[in-house]
């Protein structure tokens, strides 16, 4: 897979029995601690995941995986994504883009 940035990156480690642990990909970014600059989409994500794999609540996963599609289809970026044409976001305006995306329930465009 192409991500761009590994802050785009959920993951899951799963087991038979167990409920699972679910984070990033990319850790706790300790040089850019305390400037704005993480992107949480990763984190986000993986809440989603945790709601859709550890707890069954897909409709709730679903919802937060629209909203950060919407989120990116509105042209938001953090420094690790950013390119022309977008808008150069911090860590905080992009998590309150998601949750705007969320309690809008605007449809993202796949």
């Amino acid at each position: 897979m192409i991500t761009g940035s590994i802050g785009m990156l959920p993951s899951a480690s799963l087991g038979e029995s167990g409920p699972g642990l679910f984070e990033p990909i990319h850790g706790s970014a300790p040089d850019i601690a305390g400037q704005d600059k993480a992107n949480p989409l990763a984190t986000i994500l993986s809440a989603a995941m945790l709601l859709k794999y550890g707890l069954g609540e897909v409709k709730a996963a679903e919802r937060i995986e629209l909203a950060v599609l919407n989120t990116l289809d509105r042209g938001f970026r953090t420094g690790d994504i950013y390119s022309d044409g977008n808008k150069l976001v911090g860590c905080k305006e992009m998590g309150e883009q998601v949750l705007k995306s969320v309690d809008t329930k605007t449809p993202a465009s796949v």
